[in-house]
């Protein structure tokens, strides 16, 4: 998963950032419907600010970390055809700026 910090971020501009280490698929899983990613994600975040930018996030996944993660989060559900677009990337600047 460390690919992100080696090939986009220096293409981009950005410092390293710190990488999610997903489990295996399956371990752990919450209720139906919920994202295998969800529970790792607010575990890890463990109350910090995160944004999340995924072609799978539904609305059990935004009521999850609602419930669960008491700081700013943003799950953010792309386009799976369109992938991330100028718009998604102004959503996400603008909830940086507003959030943190």
């Amino acid at each position: 998963m460390e690919e992100a910090n080696e090939v986009v971020a220096p293409r981009i501009g950005l410092p390293l950032l710190p990488v999610v280490e997903w489990p295996d698929v399956g371990a752990g899983e919450g209720p139906r419907g919920l994202h295998w990613k969800t529970r790792p994600l607010v575990e890890w975040a463990d109350g910090r600010p995160f944004i999340w930018v995924d072609d799978e996030i539904s609305g059990m996944d935004r009521q999850w970390v609602a419930a669960g993660h008491p700081g700013p989060s943003l799950l953010h559900r792309v386009d799976p055809v369109k992938g991330l677009t100028d718009a998604d990337f102004s959503i996400l600047a603008t909830w940086l700026c507003t959030a943190l």
